[in-house]
């Protein structure tokens, strides 16, 4: 495992750890980021399933292309669409050890104005 693995590795249970402490009965929003493409799941930890999801491999936004901030944007308007469709409105944001920068911003900001509240 490279330096940057295990730095990752520590980013994402530091972040995993203080959400755990704080979301309680709140669903959480996990995201995945790589060079291509952006995912978005609303997860339910205590029953292990996964209620909505959005990436830019869905049908709604072919086209467009994975690896930049219009189609975060457009993810996390999709995952938040999705998310009241299936009467979700409170979630925690969990980055996944990624930095709040960029396309991961762009994802919540989306999502926020999209009318998830966290």
């Amino acid at each position: 495992m490279s330096t940057a693995d295990k730095l990752f590795a520590r980013r994402r249970r530091r972040v995993r750890t203080k959400l755990s402490q704080t979301a309680g009965d709140r669903l959480r929003l996990s995201i995945h980021r790589s060079n291509l493409h952006i995912y978005a799941q609303v997860i339910d930890d205590v029953k292990g399933v996964t209620l909505a999801a959005a990436s830019t491999l869905d049908e709604t936004l072919k086209g467009t292309s994975g690896g930049n901030i219009a189609a975060a944007s457009a993810v996390g308007k999709l995952i938040a669409e999705r998310a009241k469709a299936a009467g979700i409105s409170n979630v925690v944001f969990d980055r996944g050890g990624f930095i709040y920068h960029g396309r991961v911003k762009a994802l919540a900001e989306a999502a926020r104005e999209g009318g998830l509240a966290f």
